[in-house]
């Protein structure tokens, strides 16, 4: 008898990454290695048969590399994470890869040292290695949600490059791609918000989401029939968290109203959303190439007559290459720089985060900081 259904949902996202990861490994290595290691094709097909070999028996492959890549999981202890934890653990035994674990305690809550200590025992009884812990002041920037996701992949970012990882999974379902579409469409901050998180993000595409096509109750599932223990945050039904009062009011009134189906639908409106937006920005990247005179100054004429979505994203681009942190700018700072392209009457200069000024001169737009 094969594993419970939703036990092998969640083996098979996983499984499904880690070739990903493989394969963009190897290729890596590939362009990377010496010249004279082309010499040695035998070899290389030797080594990648005996890792098909390996993975087909169900065994653990021996790398004939030192640097065969190591994948991190990000666990807290929940249902999500740690299912993708024995979900790693169980499919990284079949392949070339190194599983490892990490959990970030965020010290907001009496005992956290405790609860990541117990995580870490939970991690190193499945195999993973290495495993840590680490501790993170969170700031108040950006309200406590923000702060404490900043501080958590600062801490995912530094472990991930100090254990030279090629990857981290991280446990979002698609119960929380659901939430994220309905928080940004509650900001107004267009449509690249509205697409939510992506399957692959960060530097290289380090961070991996192998369960976004997953719901929750599913992972949850998959602890319960391997007896998974779960840690079950308070804050997650804190009513002063804003993520929670949506998961626990305002997504099972939007299903009364509405009927089911409501989580599916905005897990998908996230993914046509990122298709739209990612070829947006594609087609500003291109436009952008040809809105800039001789000096690379923006002619605001040139700019004048190009779809809205794709002259805001130019401008955009511009702004942060200027020196406006990208996390500051939001679309009033946008609609501003761009009424000096479409109404313009001899406005003034307007002032941006990270110090930055745009201002019309001679029909150019000129961003630079101040």
């Amino acid at each position: 008898m094969g594993p419970h259904p939703a036990v092998a949902a969640i083996r098979l996202a996983v499984r499904r990454v880690l070739h990903d990861v493989l394969t963009e490994f190897h290729r890596r290595a590939d362009h990377d290695r010496p010249a004279d290691a082309a010499r040695r094709p035998a070899h290389a097909a030797r080594s990648r048969t005996r890792y098909a070999e390996a993975g087909a028996a169900g065994r653990t492959a021996l790398p004939d590399r030192p640097d065969t890549p190591l994948v991190l999981v990000a666990c807290s202890g929940g249902a999500d994470s740690m299912a993708l934890a024995s979900a790693l653990a169980f499919e990284a035994r079949k392949l070339s890869v190194r599983a490892g674990g990490i959990t970030v305690d965020h010290n907001l809550q009496s005992g956290s040292g405790l609860r990541a200590a117990e995580v870490v025992t939970r991690l190193t009884a499945m195999d993973l290695d290495p495993v840590e812990a680490v501790a993170v002041h969170v700031g108040r920037e950006g309200g406590p949600e923000a702060a404490a996701r900043d501080a958590r992949y600062a801490a995912l970012d530094a472990a991930a490059e100090r254990h030279g990882a090629a990857a981290v999974l991280l446990g979002h379902t698609r119960d929380d791609q659901a939430e994220t579409v309905l928080l940004g469409l509650a900001r107004g901050s267009g449509i690249r918000s509205l697409s939510g998180m992506a399957a692959a993000s960060g530097p290289a595409g380090r961070y991996r989401r192998p369960f976004l096509q997953l719901d929750r109750q599913a992972v949850r599932k998959a602890c319960l029939v391997q007896s998974l223990p779960v840690w079950d945050d308070p804050h997650n039904i804190d009513p002063a968290y804003t993520r929670s009062r949506l998961r626990h009011e305002g997504l099972p009134a939007l299903e009364k109203a509405l009927g089911k189906g409501v989580v599916e639908a905005l897990a998908r409106t996230a993914q046509l959303s990122r298709d739209d937006a990612d070829a947006l920005d594609t087609w500003a990247a291109e436009a952008e190439l040809s809105v800039r005179d001789e000096t690379g100054r923006l002619e605001c004429a040139k700019l004048y007559v190009l779809p809205p979505a794709v002259r805001r994203r130019v401008l955009r681009r511009a702004l942060i290459e200027a020196g406006a942190p990208a996390g500051s700018l939001f679309a009033r700072h946008l609609e501003e720089v761009d009424r000096l392209i479409t109404g313009w009457r001899g406005q003034r200069a307007i002032n941006l985060p990270g110090r930055v000024e745009a201002m019309r001169q001679g029909g150019r737009l000129v961003i630079r900081q101040s």
